[in-house]
């Protein structure tokens, strides 16, 4: 089954990921780690990414659908895939699915996590973590059992810079910008299935597993 999971930073898609790995033993393809991997591995697309962010410029959209090229033709996304963070845009979007045109795939679905800004707002300013060991906590979703304390290692936690509430609003707003109109690109596909991202996580993932079947 091939998946994408939509919606905007802050809506669950990292943690709806984790359960769609354990259902259906796929992989998750976010951007950012597909291209750490492949500028790790020194491959002709990583080498080409790596010169761009050398010289302190954005990949191209070329270079990033040439390592989504890349990593959709390995073994482990056979018999599929999780999109996570990617297309981002109506042309990366349309490159995308002329990629996969060309590989004989396609998307089965795109799941749309809604959740309200103000609520992402919420939850992402209230995110905590810890720099020594990793580990992340809400101060109302789920807090650390000292405040402001890591509950495994005892070091002080942190909010990292872009959990701030200005980064979190531009980011927003540069979602809705760009990101937002992919809703009505893949709804036109027949494609699309929206769920209400505001619910209990493990609620959230029942109603995922019901749209898959």
């Amino acid at each position: 089954m091939n998946i994408m999971l939509f919606g905007a930073p802050g809506a669950g898609k990292g943690t709806q990921a984790k359960f769609l790995i354990e259902k259906y033993d796929i992989p998750q393809i976010s951007t950012g780690d597909i291209l750490r991997a492949a500028i790790k591995a020194g491959t002709k697309m990583g080498l080409e990414a790596k010169k761009f962010m050398d010289e302190g410029k954005l990949v191209p959209d070329s270079t990033i659908i040439g390592i989504i090229r890349d990593r959709l033709a390995e073994k482990d996304c056979v018999e599929g895939f999780i999109l996570d963070g990617f297309p981002r845009t109506i042309p990366q979007a349309e490159a995308l699915e002329k990629l996969m045109d060309n590989m004989k795939i396609s998307l089965d679905r795109v799941i749309s996590l809604n959740v309200a800004d103000d609520l992402i707002v919420d939850r992402i300013t209230g995110r905590r973590v810890c720099p020594k060991c990793g580990a992340s906590f809400h101060v109302e979703f789920n807090p650390p059992k000292s405040t402001d304390i890591c509950d495994y290692c005892g070091e002080a936690l942190i909010i990292r810079k872009d959990d701030t509430a200005e980064t979190v609003v531009n980011r927003l707003a540069s979602y809705h910008a760009q990101t937002a109109p992919l809703f009505d690109f893949y709804t036109t596909r027949g494609i699309m299935a929206e769920v209400d991202g505001t619910k209990d996580v493990l609620e959230v993932k029942e109603d995922i597993f019901k749209i898959l079947g």
